[in-house]
């Protein structure tokens, strides 16, 4: 891998540019990953290719996406070597993933990325929305969006995100990555977050399900009788009763499975 191609690059805050530089971290990322000859690997958001490089490694081909095509020279002297990376130059966010994979023969897919933060969110809901058929996502986040992807009930962090996550994926932190193993350094450390995809949980009307959690948590500090004025009331309650509790709980006291109750028992009636 060579760092020395970045020196005179214009890095650009607007797309979130921060290269992790430190090898032993873009390995262990890697390791961690599991990728192998049976792996395509979707990544978003290139830069150098410095975690390119070594995912091409390892897996059977690699698919990136990079927004920013003045890196393409820098990303062809990096990859050189390497013919199992196809790179698009292109918005993810814009994309169509379900198409650019079907001419790649492969048992898995995962993605692997150092995603850009200021689009984490998005990124990995599209990659739900999409019904991209990804088994594991292995993705570098801001160490505080991390801790929210993962929160536990009751917890400050737990939010409508959180279960919307937690009800597709198995999501567990890998390793903390601190600021200083980025170029330019960013103001916040890092956190390497593992989604692994899980059949655990099924709402029978799914858009209900997250439409009544997403309304839940509409406004944090107010309780359920507040924030599902638009539902019939009744019904909840109903629900809530069989759980022990009523309508002036809060919706982070509520566990996804909870909501899920809660929303099959709203459509049943």
């Amino acid at each position: 891998m060579n760092q020395e191609l970045i020196k005179d690059f214009n890095f650009k805050k607007k797309f979130g540019q921060n290269f992790l530089k430190d090898e032993n971290i873009l390995r262990n990322i890697v390791t961690k990953s599991e990728v192998d000859k049976d792996t395509l690997v979707i990544e978003i958001g290139i830069g150098a290719a410095y975690l390119t490089y070594y995912i091409s490694e390892k897996a059977k081909n690699v698919l990136g996406y990079e927004i920013d095509e003045s890196l393409k020279e820098i990303i062809d002297k990096q990859l050189e070597t390497r013919e199992n990376v196809e790179i698009i130059y292109t918005d993810f966010l814009k994309s169509n993933p379900i198409d650019d994979i079907k001419k790649y023969d492969f048992k898995k897919l995962y993605v692997v990325a150092n995603l850009p933060y200021y689009i984490t969110t998005p990124i990995i809901t599209k990659l739900i929305e999409d019904k991209i058929p990804v088994e594991k996502i292995v993705v570098m986040v801001q160490k505080e969006v991390g801790d929210r992807f993962n929160a536990k009930p009751n917890s400050k962090e737990y939010n409508s995100l959180t279960i919307f996550l937690n009800y597709y994926f198995e999501i567990r932190k890998l390793m903390d990555v601190s600021r200083n193993s980025f170029v330019p350094k960013p103001n916040v450390d890092s956190a390497i977050i593992e989604f692994k995809r899980i059949n655990k949980y099924k709402a029978n009307n799914e858009e209900l399900f997250f439409n009544i959690v997403r309304d839940s948590f509409k406004f944090k500090r107010k309780n359920l009788k507040n924030n599902l004025k638009g539902y019939n009331l009744e019904k909840i309650e109903k629900s809530l009763k069989k759980l022990g509790k009523d309508l002036t709980v809060r919706a982070e006291s509520l566990t996804i499975e909870e909501f899920i109750m809660i929303s099959n028992e709203y459509e049943e009636e």
